[in-house]
């Protein structure tokens, strides 16, 4: 399986991004829950964002009511919507495979997409 994300960029606070995760290989994809992960700088990678393969969602409280995870079973796609970004919210986001929350991901790590907001 291949993870492939994308849309990051630079974006002023409390700007907006929309981050994309295309998932290729490994058959039909609706049948797993997805996850968006993050890692800043000098910090270990973190959850923040899960949905269930019947679309049941959960957030970190560090990005619920700003971040919103979706996703388009007919095209393998994840999508992370970041909305009211802040400086700390400045990371590498990487999507994986994972069934529920308190699982492990499943598949080796993508290259991820940076994140930047500055001003």
């Amino acid at each position: 399986v291949q993870l492939q994300a994308s849309g990051g960029g630079l974006v002023q606070p409390g700007g907006s991004l929309r981050l994309s995760c295309a998932v290729s290989g490994g058959g039909r994809q609706s049948i797993y829950g997805m996850a968006w992960y993050r890692q800043a700088p000098g910090k270990q990678r973190e959850l923040i964002a899960h949905i269930t393969s019947g679309g049941s969602i959960k957030y970190a409280n560090s990005v619920m009511g700003r971040f919103t995870i979706s996703r388009d079973n007919t095209k393998n796609t994840l999508f992370l919507e970041l909305n009211s970004l802040k400086p700390e919210d400045t990371a590498v986001y990487y999507c994986n495979r994972q069934v529920y929350w308190d699982d492990s991901p499943r598949d080796t790590w993508g290259q991820g997409t940076l994140v930047t907001v500055s001003s």
